[in-house]
């Protein structure tokens, strides 16, 4: 019996198998990284033991320092959680010679299974060798032979990108899972992500639980995943089930994996890979199936028997990855203090399986790795949290799903909850109720729908309206001490307030939708404070309070909450000022506004072409044979900048002729760090002219 469990992770799947533990009396130890010091998994261990530096490859990627962690810590058990060194067979074989429980699989299947191109060659399917590729291949996915999470995949539609494709896909793969080896597969236009979920004990017992639908996804990153895959026809899933089932049988599987198809628009299976480890969307199969799946690993780990037949399926769960990212800034990964992560309190079943009882009624679940406060490094993966939902039909579950994503307060860096509320609610994926294959969710429908569902979200003027309110709220509220409150929420008697309409008072706000927002307004003290917006027909303004302001807007009365909070901000040249970050959440949705001082701090001011880092992150290498004075075109990959576990390619924005490279291989850099200039050819004729 284990007393004390290292996770060999980060994030929300610590805390997430610390929760386990915890119902199960299992002590528990967290490692971490320097940038993890005060992190939430931390937090919520008993235990945790520094791994020294930030980067994944020098810390979470050191079986070494992980071994020697747990034996440091007394623990007798390791859990590797998803990702990092989940699937390496040579850590799992450590930890056994050490003389700990490896809460796994057993290190000659991960073997046989986590190098996806020995899996293909297992399953009958072996990939394409990248030298003998032909026109009449393409497209092609390239993609990383360990690991997974989307990281290390290109798809290639040229043979002329193939080379660059295989380099890119290889140098990401390095740094997220500590393995360089890519293979090509072809590439399935409109198919359908479908994976099974399976459980095998020590005894010959194996469970597979259902199917999950991981289609949508956006640069092969899962965003919204459920249980079950909504329309597949009944002999199609038992043949996954039982192609899923044998494999497990023949590599002689203990503990939970995953076996991921793909399903082609006429109806055949493809196999893709098996992930030798606990999913990131495991929460819907819990949810649907009533199980703790972390509670069975633990229980296998240590001899336990599965019961012959696995529970019986209710109902239908949905589940959302909420990511710290910029849709408007090429989905480019966010970092920053995290104000605030909450979301509706929602009474219902036990957790950690989020599925209720007689009632019937939605549950949510959210599954995290942060709290208000914390601080989003840029080393490691950008996902915030996973939010779920367990309804009885996948029409329910949907609905509260957006719902509980459109209420949440999501204080701090951009993230992509506007794509998910608006995914949740399109008219294509919530009709994917029917049976069949083609229902109209599929690995191409972000590609269809992305300009839609990433529009500016409307009303960020009302919100702007609501923000400046607010503030002269809290400045009448200071002036004043504590004054009675009187029917609209405004402080009662203002002594030093006229009984006449004030000098009209402004305030600009700049938006995430890049728009500029100022707000003009009026004060009158008769009868308490009242406020009069200038210079927006048709809204009148309701009632004001330092946290709330209700609007009437074309005869709607709308309740606005605001939230203001020091904030970190660069000036582009990355230099970071601490200014002030407004958050207004209402009923059309949820707005980030950032105030215009009345006396703006300088900014760093750069020529023409300049390339700044759209984030930090570390040069991991720049294009060949670039210097000072080489000739490019317009998007050229000049620079390549590793952030968040990904790679992302610095272009050349016009043609012209490099005047400068300030970025190096391994350096890291701030977010506004000038990285290059690129003199653009009719910018270096007019120059030549005179």
């Amino acid at each position: 019996m284990m007393t004390k469990l290292l996770v060999a992770n980060r994030g929300e799947i610590a805390c997430r198998i610390f929760r386990t533990c915890r119902e199960s009396g299992i002590s528990t130890v967290a490692v971490y990284a320097d940038p993890d010091a005060g992190a939430l998994h931390v937090r919520e261990a008993d235990e945790a033991v520094r791994l020294p530096g930030a980067a994944a490859v020098d810390t979470y990627l050191r079986a070494d320092l992980v071994v020697k962690a747990a034996l440091d810590a007394g623990a007798d058990a390791v859990h590797p959680g998803y990702g990092f060194l989940s699937e390496n067979a040579e850590f799992a074989r450590a930890v056994a010679d050490a003389g700990l429980l490896w809460v796994g699989p057993p290190p000659d299947a991960i073997e046989a299974m986590a190098s996806k191109t020995r899996a293909k060659e297992l399953m009958g399917s072996p990939p394409l060798s990248a030298a003998d590729v032909t026109a009449a291949d393409l497209p092609v996915l390239v993609k990383a032979a360990a690991g997974g999470g989307g990281r290390g995949m290109r798809v290639v539609r040229e043979l002329s990108e193939l080379a660059g494709g295989l380099a890119a896909a290889r140098s990401e793969a390095a740094a997220a899972f500590g393995d360089g080896e890519v293979f090509v597969e072809p590439y399935v236009e409109r198919g359908r992500h479908v994976e099974v979920q399976v459980l095998a004990d020590g005894h010959g017992t194996v469970w597979a639980l259902g199917t999950r639908d991981c289609s949508l996804q956006r640069r092969h990153q899962k965003v919204v995943e459920e249980c079950p895959a909504p329309g597949l026809p009944a002999e199609l899933v038992a043949e996954l089930h039982a192609a899923s089932v044998a494999m497990a049988r023949r590599v002689g599987y203990v503990g939970a994996g995953t076996v991921e198809f793909l399903i082609s628009p006429d109806g055949r299976a493809h196999f893709l890979e098996v992930n030798t480890r606990l999913q990131v969307e495991h929460p819907v199969t819990e949810a649907v199936f009533g199980l703790d799946l972390v509670a069975w690993q633990l229980a296998i780990a240590e001899g336990a028997g599965l019961p012959a037949e696995p529970p019986p399926a209710a109902g239908h769960a949905v589940e959302a990855r909420l990511y710290a990212e910029d849709p408007a800034a090429d989905w480019a990964p966010q970092t920053g203090v995290l104000h605030d992560l909450s979301f509706p309190v929602e009474q219902g079943g036990p957790e950690p399986s989020g599925r209720p009882g007689l009632s019937g009624r939605p549950v949510l679940r959210v599954d995290t790795g942060y709290g208000p406060g914390d601080r989003i490094p840029v080393h490691y993966d950008p996902m915030l949290a996973k939010v779920v939902v367990w309804a009885p039909t996948r029409a329910a579950a949907v609905r509260r799903l957006a719902d509980a994503l459109r209420r949440a307060r999501l204080h701090g860096p951009v993230t992509n909850r506007d794509l998910l509320v608006r995914t949740l609610t399109h008219p294509e994926f919530q009709a994917a109720d029917g049976i069949g294959i083609d229902i109209g969710i599929d690995t191409g429908f972000y590609e269809r729908h992305i300009d839609e569902l990433t529009r500016p979200a409307a009303g960020e003027e009302h919100a702007a309206v609501a923000a400046a309110l607010a503030r002269a709220a809290r400045g009448n509220a200071n002036e004043n001490g504590n004054a009675n409150e009187n029917g609209n929420g405004l402080p009662g008697r203002l002594g030093a307030w006229r009984n006449l309409p004030s000098q009209p008072q402004s305030k600009t706000y700049d938006g995430r939708s890049g728009a500029a927002h100022e707000v003009r307004y009026r004060t009158t003290a008769r009868e308490g404070v009242r406020f009069t917006a200038e210079g927006l027909p048709g809204v009148r303004v309701v009632s004001v309070a330092p946290d709330r302001v209700a609007l009437e807007v074309d005869g709607v009365v709308r309740t606005y909450a605001v939230h203001e909070y020091e904030s970190d901000r660069a000036d582009g040249g990355g230099q970071v000022y601490s200014g002030r970050q407004v958050y207004v959440d209402g009923p059309t949705g949820s707005y980030a506004l950032t105030p215009r001082p009345r006396f703006p701090e300088p900014q760093t001011r750069h020529e023409p072409g300049s390339l700044l880092a759209p984030m930090p992150g570390t040069v991991v290498r720049i294009g060949d044979g670039l210097a000072a004075g080489a000739r490019v075109r317009r998007g050229q990959p000049l620079v390549w900048l590793e952030a968040m576990k990904m790679e992302h390619r610095i272009a050349a924005p016009a043609s012209g002729v490099l005047t400068a490279l300030h970025a190096a291989p391994g350096a890291q850099v701030e977010v506004g760090a000038l990285l290059a200039v690129v003199r653009e050819e009719q910018q270096e004729s007019a120059q030549e002219s005179t």
